[in-house]
């Protein structure tokens, strides 16, 4: 199992957003990540990067 850390892009640092996602769905203007756990978090951000070897995926603010 594929597990990822989300962390929002804040100049030179990458804060941790959520652990252990193992989904990240596109709506309209917000993505919502689910966790292994299933909590799930709707944030107003665009994607920046994935990187699948360290298993994380940046993000950057829109909202």
């Amino acid at each position: 199992m594929c597990l990822a850390k989300a962390y929002f892009k804040e100049g030179d640092e990458d804060e941790l957003l959520l652990e252990n996602v193992v989904s990240l769905e596109v709506k309209d203007d917000s993505l919502v990540l689910t966790t292994i756990m299933k909590e799930t978090r709707e944030i107003e951000a665009r994607l920046s990067s994935v990187n699948f070897r360290n298993g994380s995926i940046v993000l950057e603010r829109t909202g």
